[in-house]
Formats: C-alpha cells, structure tokens, sequence
C-alpha cells in the first residue's frame, strides 16, 4: 500500500465533463471526499470497497473546515492508501487545491492533479458565449467575488477598467457591489450574463445589462452557485442573435 493523494477536477456539472483520466482514478481509489459541487452521479465510478465522504461545502454551510479536509486527506491516505479528492471545476481555480497538495506533501505522501474543466469558462462555452473573440475580447478575467477577509478583491476594480470579458465565481452575495464597481467605470451598458447550475438539468440563466441586472436577477430568484460574466460577448448568446434576426425580418 502506498499513500496518495490525487486532486480530480470534476468539471462544471454536467456529470460527462469529468475527463476520462479522472473516471480512471475515481475507479483505483481507496478512499473519495467529494465536494458539493461536484456531480454526485460520478460515484457510480468507484469500487464498492472504496470509503466515500462528503466534505462539501457551501455559503453558510460548511460540514468540514479546511484543515479538517487536510487531516482527513493525510489520515485516510497513511491508513488506507490511495484518497481522491473530487473537485468541482478545476481544483487549482478557486478550489483550494494547492492547499491540500501542500498540506499531503509534508508527510511525504505522492501527489497528482487532474485538471478538470473550469465553471469559468466551461459554462460559458457550453451557452455558446465565447470568453474570448478576437474582434470584441481579447482578454478574460477570472475573479472571486468572495475571498476570505470577505471583500471583493480590488482586481475587480481593474477588471472593470479593462475591455476584457470578466467572469466572476461566487459573488451572488455581492451581485450590488459589482454592479456598482462597473458602473462607476462607465460599463452600465455592458452585456451581463448570470447563470445557475450551469451544464446540469437544473441550470437557469438571466441576460441583461449593468444597469438592469440586478432587477433581473430578483425577478427571476437565481442565486449561488452561480457565475457572472460581464462583457460584450455576452450579446453573442444565441437569444441575443435570434432578437436580432427577428428584427431584421419583414
């Protein structure tokens, strides 16, 4: 038996997003701790004999703390040898991945990352809105609206600056104060897309504007988990290109 530690990034949602590498280890795992936010249905992949823990976590609702994930990754792998730790997303953006490499590394256990597919950009694209265009975004931003010390990061500030796409993870609860930041730098008229449960069946979306967002957003309910894209790209969406087209019709 050898202790080891591999970090397997879920992906968005949708259950076949995960890559075929990550099925595999899912499939030779002695122990899994999975996240909330990672498709439940990918437990089918593990050996019957395999220990499975969920150690999700949401806003306000956190069944394990981060250094209790850490001890649990390191008592599970010295005991029982080789500990998943599925991922929703990728596990190096905004997953706390590295934390958990970190933490293994020190007692001398083996690691391994599979990358997974970013919400950032996967749920964008699974919408048909390109982050990038290189006649409109030549850039992207990806940025969390929820950092620690619970402010938004002054990147944001930047992010607005810029003519980038911004994409913002995790920052619902602060869906007023962003608004407000590209506001303040003449975007009110920029394109917003706000999507829940991206590339699952429960997925529900919200378009508009800067200036009009927010009153979108509570006419419709959606809330967290949810991700933010602001920028011209977003008027690329299929329904944006439909309106048009019925505009131009006789």
């Amino acid at each position: 038996m050898q202790a080891k530690l591999t970090l397997v990034g879920a992906g968005p949602g949708d259950a076949e997003l995960i890559t075929l590498k990550g099925i595999k280890a899912l499939q030779k795992a002695d122990v899994v701790l999975y996240d909330a936010l990672a498709n439940h249905s990918l437990l089918e992949y593990v050996s019957e004999n395999a220990i499975v823990v969920n150690v999700g976590k949401r806003k306000g609702q956190h069944s394990y703390a981060q250094f209790e994930i850490n001890q649990m990754i390191v008592e599970y792998a010295l005991k029982f040898g080789h500990v998943v730790r599925l991922k929703g997303g990728d596990p190096f953006v905004f997953g706390r991945g590295y934390e958990e490499l970190e933490y293994a590394r020190v007692f001398g256990i083996e690691t391994e990352v599979i990358p997974g597919i970013s919400s950032s950009v996967g749920v964008a694209g699974a919408n048909q809105i390109p982050i990038t265009h290189r006649d409109i975004a030549r850039s992207f931003w990806v940025v969390t609206g929820h950092t620690s010390d619970g402010l938004l990061p002054d990147d944001l500030k930047l992010a607005a600056q810029s003519s980038a796409t911004v994409v913002i993870l995790m920052g619902m609860s602060k869906l007023d104060e962003i608004i407000a930041i590209f506001s303040e730098n003449g975007k009110k008229d920029t394109s917003v897309a706000i999507i829940q449960h991206g590339t699952t069946q429960k997925q529900q979306s919200v378009f508009g504007q800067v200036n009009d967002i927010q009153t979108k957003v509570n006419e419709s309910g959606i809330s967290n988990p949810a991700i933010i894209i602001v920028g011209e790209v977003v008027s690329l969406h299929p329904q944006y290109i439909e309106a048009y087209a019925e505009s131009l019709s006789f």
